[in-house]
């Protein structure tokens, strides 16, 4: 499969403070993300709130740069911001939530059509022909092209938000947490749904989530992020079968369950996530891990193979 989306050591720093009373300091929201994305495949980027993943999702969909670090699409270098308009039409967004995120002035129709208008795509009829072709394959009904989002319940939003995305023909759809503002029993829907429209238009999903079942079921490879940095990146079934890293392993134990077995070996991670503005000189989760030695506060750990995995770790060989 083609690659559609490549990252090399993408970093992202914010420069905060420096005020009467501040001092100036650095937040490394991204520091370090590297991956490969490949036509009809789905790539989960999954963490604990403020591991940077939102933010990585902005660089994706070209909405800031990063302050280093390459990404290109199809091939296609994005350093230069007079490029983004082309390459922006084959990146789109699907974000977290869908009461937020449609206007709700406009239609369905007109919220479709919109992409379509902005980049001069047909005339009118031409767009409203292509709108309501795409409401089929979302499975919404003709009849609701003239109604208004708050018409909808929050499932359909999300299917009006995924249309949107689909209308210029993206390469590239990245999801924001698409269905963690969704109902428990709309949200295999949704998913399955997504599954669908990446079999039939060839989509590459850059999938942002916390919640590792949503992950467990639409993700092809997971990279898990930790303090702005990946700790550990692999093939789904590998990583949730034989995890590696201590924080993949913590994570999958604290995930809840209806076997009461389960539920009685979890492991509750303990501690707070270091702040971004003065992350440790170490491993950033060494105050965390119950493996951690004097090593892993004094040096950060690279990315290296490991069991068929990309993990940063210095520990892997006793741990394992």
């Amino acid at each position: 499969m083609n690659p559609v989306m490549q990252a090399h050591d993408i970093r992202v720093h914010y420069p905060v403070g420096g005020g009467l009373f501040g001092r100036k300091g650095l937040v490394k929201a991204v520091d370090g993300v590297s991956f490969t994305l490949r036509t009809g495949e789905t790539l989960a980027v999954v963490g604990e709130s403020g591991c940077g993943k939102s933010t990585l999702a902005r660089i994706a969909t070209l909405m800031e740069a990063p302050t280093s670090g390459e990404l290109t699409i199809d091939g296609k270098p994005t350093a230069h911001p007079n490029s983004w308009r082309s390459l922006r039409l084959n990146v789109q967004m699907v974000f977290q939530n869908p009461y937020g995120s449609l206007n709700p002035r406009k239609t369905v129709g007109g919220i479709l059509e919109e992409p379509l208008a902005i980049n001069h795509r047909g005339d009118a009829r031409t767009r409203e022909a292509a709108a309501r072709a795409m409401m089929d394959k979302v499975g919404l009904r003709h009849d609701q092209y003239g109604r208004y989002p708050h018409m909808f319940s929050g499932g359909q939003r999300q299917r009006i938000a995924i249309a949107r995305a689909l209308m210029l023909n993206p390469r590239v759809v990245v999801a924001d947490e698409p269905v963690s503002a969704l109902d428990v029993s709309i949200q295999a829907q949704v998913l399955n749904l997504m599954m669908d429209l990446q079999d039939e238009f060839d989509l590459a999903y850059l999938f942002i989530s916390h919640d590792l079942s949503v992950v467990r079921h639409i993700a092809h490879e997971v990279m898990v992020m930790y303090c702005g940095r990946p700790v550990e990146h692999g093939p789904k079934e590998s990583i949730f079968s034989a995890p590696q890293h201590p924080y993949t392993r913590m994570l999958l134990a604290a995930t809840p369950s209806v076997d009461p077995r389960h539920r009685k070996s979890a492991v509750t991670i303990k501690g707070e996530l270091p702040s971004p503005l003065n992350p440790p000189p170490g491993c950033a989760f060494a105050s965390r891990c119950p493996y951690a030695t004097s090593r892993c506060t004094a040096e950060r750990p690279e990315l290296r193979p490991f069991v068929g995995h990309t993990v940063a770790c210095h520990n892997l060989e006793t741990i394992a």
